[in-house]
């Protein structure tokens, strides 16, 4: 087994909205977390296999956590958005106006809305855990 990184040293945090239902809330969450590993550079993260006892693998894990955190409007996640964008930090973020239709007609919305206008629905980081920290403690864990 190679020797692997310290797993507190980064994390993804994914924050999401209160208001929405446990169906749309797990949507956003899957579109987040693609779309951000997506943007990730090989290395910059960390994938393990988990073997059981009769052989069997379970594949391609993240070792470091993924936090799942729940904000209170579409306010508070646009400011996590923006501390994403002033620190450098990669993010996905989800608007409402990505619910309806197809990707295409998702994208002609989005287009046509001023970004002030905008509901956010969860916004998706990775980084380093303290620095993420700094700006997503005030969120309380979504349970």
């Amino acid at each position: 087994m190679s020797t692997l990184p310290d797993e507190n040293q980064k994390r993804f945090i994914a924050v999401l909205s209160k208001k929405m239902d446990l169906g749309r809330t797990l949507n956003v969450l899957g579109h987040l977390s693609v779309g951000l590993s997506n943007q990730l550079n090989e290395g910059e993260t960390c994938y393990v296999d988990y073997q059981d006892m009769d052989d069997g693998t379970h594949p391609n894990l993240s070792h470091y956590p993924f936090i799942v955190l729940k904000a209170d409007n579409s306010n508070k996640l646009r400011k996590v958005r923006e501390e994403a964008i002033s620190r450098g930090i990669k993010f996905t973020d989800f608007t409402s106006t990505m619910i309806e239709g197809g990707s295409v007609e998702q994208q002609q919305r989005t287009k046509e809305t001023k970004e002030a206008d905008l509901e956010y629905l969860g916004v998706c980081l990775f980084g380093d855990t303290e620095t993420l920290r700094e700006f997503t403690k005030k969120f309380s864990l979504y349970k």
